[in-house]
């Protein structure tokens, strides 16, 4: 056969073979995919049950502020070994990079402040958990990135060389998170900062895993309206706290009305919601109670929202996380805690998605802190399926 035929056969076995595999899939690449290699989903499977260590490195309230006394106190090797006990198998370790970012020279990272992040690594993962570095700065911070591009720049060289620091720890176990929740109102540009900011990590960190993530609060329709990255080692994740007025319900921030619901119930119902929605001062306020006492939130609501972002994971053949889920403590009954935490829990897991919850031990947690000493909360950890 010459080689002019010859080649013509390989170019038709070749579009044979996409066909194919775009019959499998939707999408060119087959089971693996042209988004996503064999290696993200194996290392996706460190990542099915975890929990988020918050107010530690990032959302500081200590009045010690950013110091190494607060690092070295907030979370310690107890809390770790007990977070390993209860049968978690990763910690998404939120990391605010205000304290550690000079705008002026921001690929050069404060010693001090990187050998107490490292310190906290290395705790992680000597207990056999898996560790997610997850960037997560004030919304002052985000609201630059969403209309600077200059500031984009610094913050990718930033990312560069934090990536590069990490490259030579474990990139089984260490997951580079691009940013949390990033606020940004328009879909369109999050998309192309985030293929920036992904760009500098991979230059930093060659074998690592990156996980990305949708616009604004990265909920699960803003995870469907991206599309993944031209990078094969790459996890998607999203978050989930639907519906705000019963996961949030007393909370002082965001919705302001939020703060006069208490006491809502899940699953929801429109007599409950009602006697609710009395003590909300406002009418249109009061009009969003009572909708969601007929909004029908249940567990077969949740199970189609979850059902809705596995199918986007699988048409794209990418691995898929859901990092954060969880539901504020002070003014929600622990039993309608519990079997919201349930519900969502078990969705995930019927759908295919690894999960961390928020949090270890804030104002969601699934620990108290008493004189220093973790309280579980059993009924929390039963709901997630822990011990």
């Amino acid at each position: 056969m010459s080689r002019m035929r010859l080649q013509v056969a390989f170019r038709l076995l070749a579009v044979l073979l996409a066909a194919s595999a775009m019959a499998q899939t939707g999408h060119p690449g087959g089971a693996g995919s042209a988004y996503a290699s064999p290696l993200a989903f194996k290392r996706a499977d460190k990542l099915r049950r975890g929990i988020n260590a918050s107010e530690w490195f990032a959302q500081v309230y200590d009045k010690r502020g950013y110091t190494a006394e607060h690092f070295q106190a907030w979370t310690t090797a107890e809390d770790i070994a007990l977070i390993k006990a209860m049968g978690f198998d990763h910690v998404r370790l939120s990391v605010n990079p205000q304290p550690m970012f000079n705008a002026l020279e921001p690929n050069k990272i404060p010693a001090e402040y990187l050998s107490s992040l490292d310190a906290a690594v290395k705790m992680i993962l000597d207990r056999g958990l898996a560790v997610v570095i997850d960037l997560h700065p004030e919304s002052d911070f985000k609201a630059r990135l969403a209309k600077d591009d200059d500031f984009v720049e610094r913050f990718a060289d930033f990312w560069r060389a934090l990536a590069a620091h990490y490259s030579t720890w474990d990139a089984d176990r260490v997951f580079l998170e691009v940013l949390n929740e990033p606020e940004f109102a328009d879909r369109y540009r999050w998309m192309g900062v985030q293929v920036k900011l992904a760009a500098a990590i991979r230059e930093g960190a060659p074998a690592h895993t990156i996980i990305a993530a949708g616009a604004r609060w990265s909920d699960d329709d803003d995870l469907v309206f991206q599309e993944p990255l031209r990078d094969a080692n790459v996890i998607y994740n999203f978050h989930f706290y639907e519906p705000h007025i019963f996961t949030h319900q007393g909370a002082t921030w965001s919705a302001y009305y939020w703060h006069w619901v208490r006491g809502l119930k899940y699953p929801s119902s429109p007599e409950q919601a009602a006697r609710v929605a009395a003590l909300v001062p406002d009418e249109v306020d009061r009009l969003q109670v009572i909708r969601y006492g007929h909004d029908h939130w249940d567990a077969a609501r949740i199970e189609s929202e979850m059902k809705q972002a596995g199918e986007w994971a699988r048409r794209r053949g990418v691995p898929l996380v859901c990092n954060e889920f969880g539901v504020y403590r002070e003014y929600s009954d622990p039993e309608d805690r519990a079997a919201w935490l349930r519900d969502v829990r078990t969705a995930l897991e019927h759908n295919g998605i690894g999960w961390t919850m928020w949090d270890y031990s804030g104002s969601f947690g699934v620990v108290t802190k008493k004189d220093g000493k973790a309280v579980a909360d059993d009924g929390a950890l039963r709901a997630l399926g822990m011990k």
